[in-house]
C-alpha cells in the first residue's frame, strides 16, 4: 500500500470533506481517504496495482473539486516506440508527488501533472535519464538540444564500415577474422552505444522496449561473430558486417522518422512564431522597445504599419486595416479604430495604432489557443489506449514467434539460417509505426483546426464528435445574434420620430429591447415622470406627453408571430408599432442545411412562439422552448441515451449542457478561450464551422485507422516473410531494419496529408 496526501481545492463545508471521502472510498484499490478541511487535504492510502495517481486525481476533479498542482511538459529525447513512451510514463508515475504523466511520441514531449511540494524538474530528470532516455529542458526553458549532428556522424560511420565489408563477405575475400574484428567492433560499439544505452535503462525498469530486442537481437549477431573468429562456431557465423549495417539501418530509419515527426507540429510551430518578441511601448512620455513578456496590463503600446500586435487590447488612438486572419480565417483585413478591440499575433495593413493592453503574456487570446492545442497533444483516445495495451502483448508474442522460427529451421536449415530468421523477426516486429499511428494524426489534426478556427482541447473529443449521431443547438447567441434588433415599423408618423419618442422613455431601462430601440434613436432626450409597469412595458412623459412603450398586453393587441411587438402610444391613442427580434445569424441556416446528415435539436430559453419561428426560418423540426440552463443539461442526457449528443452553445449559460454532452461546442467569439465550457471552440463564431469541426474529426479518425492498418499490415507482411515461411524468399536482418523504419515512415506521411485536406472536401467513408 502507498500512503500520500493531495492538496484539494474548492472545499467549503463539511458535505465537501464527506462527498470527496465517499468519491475516493468507492474506488477499487482504495484502502483509505480521510479529507481534512483546513489544511484542504485528503490522506489516501492505496494499492498502486489497482488504481493510480492520475485515477485519483480525475476522481476528485468529477466530483466537481480541484487538485491543487503545477504542471510541465517536458522534452524527451531517445522514444522510439510506444514501449518507449510506456517505460516514461511508467517512470514518471511512479515518483512521489506526480499525479499525472502522459507522453507523446510523435512531439517527442511529456506533459506532468505534479506537486511541486514533493518533487521537483530535478528529480524528473534524473528519473528519465536512469531510463536511458534523454532529457531535453522544460518547454519553452529548454537547456539542452537532441544529438541530431551526433546521430549523422553515427549513421555516416556505419556505412563506410559495413557496406565495404559486406561487399568483401559476399564476394567472399578471404580476410584474416582478428582483423575483421579489429575493424568492425570499434565502429560498432560506436554506432550502436546509443540503443544500448536506452536498452540498458529500459531493464533496469524491467520493462521490455523494442530497444532491448535490439540490443538483444545484435549481442547475438556479435557473440556469434567472436566465437567464430576464436574458432568456436564455423567462420559462417561471422556476422560483424550484419550487425555493424543493422546498427547503422536502425539509426538512419530513427533519423527520418524523426524528420517525418518534426513536421507533424509545423501548425503549432507557426502559430508560436506569430507572437511578437518586442513591443514598442509609451512610458514616461518616450516611446521605448521592450521585449513583448515584459508587457504590463494598461500600458499603451505603439504598432506601426506591418507590425504584429504584441498583445489584446483596445485602440485609444489611430486607425489601421488589420489582418486577423490568423484568429478567423478570414482573408479580408478588418478596420480598427478607436475604441476597436484587437488581438496579439494579428497584423496592421496601414497607418498606425495606440492600443491599451487588456491582455498580455500568457493571457493572450493567441498564447491560450497555442496552450491549448499543445495541451489536446497529450489526451489519448480510446482507440489509442487499445493500441498501448495491444503493444504489451505484441512484443512477447514476436519473441515467441523468433523462438519457434529458429528452433524449426535449425532442425530444417542448419544453425546459421536459424540464427538469420531469428534476428530479423526480432528487428521488424517493431511496434514503432503503432505507437505513431495516432498522436501524429492528433497532432497535425490539432494544427489543422486551429488554422481553420477550430480549437480542439482534447483527442476524445474528436473520437466522440466522429461517431456523434444528433446534435443540439442553443438558440440564443449561437445561431441568432444573441442581441434583439428593430426589424420593421408599423406606423403612420414619421418613423424615426416614432423611434426617437420611444427611446426618450426608454433611457431608464435596460431591457433588451429597450437597447434595440435606443440604439436606433437619432434623438438623446429622456422622458420625464419614467415609470417601469410590472414588466410589461415603461411609460414617461416627451414634450408634455403621455408616452407608453410596451406588450399587447398593456394596450390589448396581438402580437406578430414572428417578433416581439412593441407598442407605442401617445396620450392613450396608438401610434405605431417597433418589431424587434433577435436576428438570425448570417449563414446558420445554410450550416444547418450541412448538417442534414445529422438529428438536429434547438433549445432556448425563448417562448415556444418565437422559438419556432426562428427554428423554421432556419429548417429545424425538433423545438424545444421555455428550458432553463439546467433543463438544457437534462434534456442532452435523455438524448444520449439513444445516440452520442454534441451540444453547441456560446459557453457562457450553457455550461451544463456543454459538460453534460459527449462532446460540448463553445462559441468562443475570439476571447475567453482557457474558460470555454466545450471540448471544441469555434473561435471565430461562426455557426458553419461546426460541420468543419465534425469533418476534421470524422478526416482524423480515417486516417488514424488507416495508420493503425498500415502498421499491423507491415508486420503481418514481413514477420513472416523474416521467419522463414517463403523460403527460399527471406529477409536479412539489415533489410529488416530498412523494412522497420519505412513502416513508422509511411504512416507519419499518412497522418501529414492532413495538412492539405480543405473543409469543402468530401468525405469517403
Amino acid at each position: 500500500m502507498k500512503k500520500t496526501d493531495v492538496r484539494v481545492t474548492g472545499m467549503h463545508c463539511a458535505m465537501c470533506v464527506t462527498t470527496i471521502e465517499k468519491t475516493l472510498n468507492n474506488l477499487d484499490g482504495m484502502d483509505s481517504a480521510t479529507v481534512d478541511l483546513n489544511s484542504e487535504s485528503a490522506h489516501i492510502v492505496y494499492d498502486e496495482r489497482k488504481i493510480d495517481m492520475s485515477s485519483i486525481v480525475k476522481a476528485i476533479e468529477g466530483a466537481g473539486y480541484g487538485v491543487m498542482a503545477s504542471r510541465a511538459t517536458l522534452r524527451i529525447g531517445g522514444m522510439h516506440c510506444a514501449m518507449c513512451i510506456k517505460t516514461i510514463e511508467k517512470t514518471l508515475k511512479s515518483l512521489e508527488g506526480v499525479y499525472d504523466a502522459v507522453a507523446n511520441l510523435a512531439t517527442e514531449r511529456a506533459y506532468i501533472v505534479y506537486d511541486e511540494r514533493k518533487i521537483g524538474i530535478k528529480e524528473m530528470k534524473k528519473a528519465i535519464e536512469s531510463t536511458g532516455y534523454q532529457f531535453l529542458g522544460v518547454e519553452g526553458e529548454e537547456i539542452a538540444e537532441s544529438d541530431e549532428k551526433k546521430t549523422l556522424i553515427r549513421i555516416a560511420i556505419g556505412f563506410i564500415f559495413s557496406v565495404p565489408l559486406m561487399a568483401l563477405m559476399l564476394l567472399n575475400v578471404h580476410i584474416d577474422p582478428y582483423i575483421i574484428t579489429f575493424i568492425s567492433l570499434p565502429p560498432f560499439v560506436y554506432v550502436s552505444y546509443p540503443i544500448f544505452k536506452s536498452a540498458y535503462g529500459a531493464l533496469k525498469t524491467r520493462t521490455l522496449t523494442m530497444d532491448v530486442m535490439y540490443a538483444f537481437a545484435m549481442s547475438i549477431a556479435l557473440i556469434s561473430s567472436i566465437l567464430g573468429t576464436i574458432g568456436f562456431l564455423d567462420k559462417n557465423f561471422i556476422f560483424y558486417d550484419t550487425a555493424l549495417m543493422l546498427a547503422s539501418f536502425l539509426l538512419m530509419g530513427r533519423y527520418l522518422e524523426a524528420r517525418a515527426k518534426g513536421r507533424t507540429s509545423e501548425a503549432i510551430r507557426k502559430l508560436i512564431a506569430l507572437q511578437p518578441k518586442r513591443a514598442l511601448v509609451i512610458r514616461d512620455g518616450e516611446e521605448i522597445e521592450v521585449p513583448a513578456e515584459e508587457l504590463s496590463i494598461g500600458e499603451v503600446i505603439v504598432v506601426r504599419s506591418g507590425e504584429r500586435i504584441p498583445a489584446d487590447g483596445e485602440v485609444i488612438e489611430g486607425q489601421s486595416w488589420v489582418d486577423e486572419a490568423m484568429l478567423t480565417g478570414e482573408p479580408m483585413p478588418v478596420l480598427k479604430e478607436k475604441g476597436s478591440i484587437v488581438t496579439g499575433g494579428t497584423i496592421t495593413k496601414d497607418g498606425m495604432l495606440k492600443v491599451r493592453a487588456t491582455r498580455v503574456g500568457r493571457d493572450t487570446v493567441l498564447s491560450q489557443i497555442i496552450k491549448t492545442v499543445e495541451e489536446a497533444q497529450y489526451s489519448k483516445p480510446e482507440i489509442q489506449k487499445a493500441a498501448d495495451r495491444a503493444v504489451t502483448f505484441f512484443l512477447p508474442a514476436v519473441l515467441t514467434i523468433a523462438l519457434i522460427s529458429f528452433i524449426a529451421w535449425y532442425f530444417i536449415n542448419g544453425s546459421l539460417f536459424a540464427f538469420k530468421t531469428f534476428i530479423s523477426v526480432i528487428v521488424i516486429a517493431c511496434p514503432c509505426a503503432l505507437g505513431l499511428a495516432t498522436p501524429t494524426a492528433v497532432t497535425v489534426g490539432l494544427g489543422k483546426g486551429a488554422e481553420l478556427g477550430v480549437l480542439i482541447k482534447n483527442s476524445e473529443a474528436i473520437e466522440n464528435a466522429s461517431k456523434a449521431k444528433a446534435i443540439v443547438f442553443d438558440k440564443t447567441g449561437t445561431l441568432t445574434e444573441g442581441r434583439p434588433v428593430i426589424t420593421g415599423i408599423d406606423t403612420d408618423m414619421d418613423e424615426q420620430e416614432l423611434i426617437d419618442i420611444a427611446a426618450a422613455v426608454e433611457q431608464g431601462s435596460q431591457h433588451p429591447v429597450a437597447l434595440a430601440i435606443k440604439e436606433r434613436s437619432k434623438d438623446k432626450k429622456s422622458a420625464e415622470g419614467f415609470r417601469s409597469l410590472s414588466g410589461f412595458g415603461v411609460s414617461g412623459y416627451v414634450d408634455g406627453k403621455e408616452v407608453v412603450v410596451g406588450s399587447r398586453e398593456l394596450v390589448g393587441k396581438e402580437m406578430d408571430a414572428d417578433s416581439t411587438a412593441v407598442f407605442v402610444a401617445v396620450d392613450g391613442e396608438i401610434k405605431g408599432t417597433i418589431h424587434v427580434s433577435d436576428r438570425i445569424k448570417e449563414g446558420a441556416k445554410e450550416a444547418i442545411s450541412s448538417l442534414k446528415d445529422y438529428e438536429i435539436h434547438m433549445l432556448t430559453g425563448d417562448d415556444e412562439k418565437n422559438a419556432k419561428s426562428i427554428a423554421d426560418a432556419l429548417g429545424i423540426k425538433n423545438v424545444i422552448a421555455s428550458v432553463k440552463p439546467d433543463g438544457k443539461a437534462r434534456v442532452v442526457k435523455e438524448l444520449q441515451q439513444s445516440a452520442k449528443v454534441i451540444f453547441v452553445g456560446d459557453g457562457i449559460n450553457d455550461a451544463p449542457a456543454l459538460a453534460q454532452a459527449d462532446v460540448g461546442i463553445a462559441m468562443g467569439r475570439g476571447t475567453d478561450i482557457a474558460i470555454e465550457s466545450g471540448e471544441i471552440v469555434l473561435i471565430h463564431d461562426d455557426p458553419g464551422a461546426v460541420k468543419t469541426a465534425l469533418d476534421l474529426s470524422k478526416k482524423v479518425m480515417q486516417k488514424i485507422h488507416q495508420n493503425i492498418f498500415w502498421a499491423f499490415a507491415y508486420n503481418a507482411a514481413l514477420i513472416p516473410l523474416a521467419a522463414g515461411l517463403f523460403y527460399p524468399y527471406t529477409i536479412g536482418p539489415e533489410l529488416a531494419a530498412l523494412a522497420m523504419a519505412m513502416s513508422s515512415i509511411t504512416v507519419v506521411s499518412l497522418s501529414l496529408t492532413l495538412k492539405r485536406w480543405k473543409p469543402s472536401e468530401e468525405l469517403k467513408e
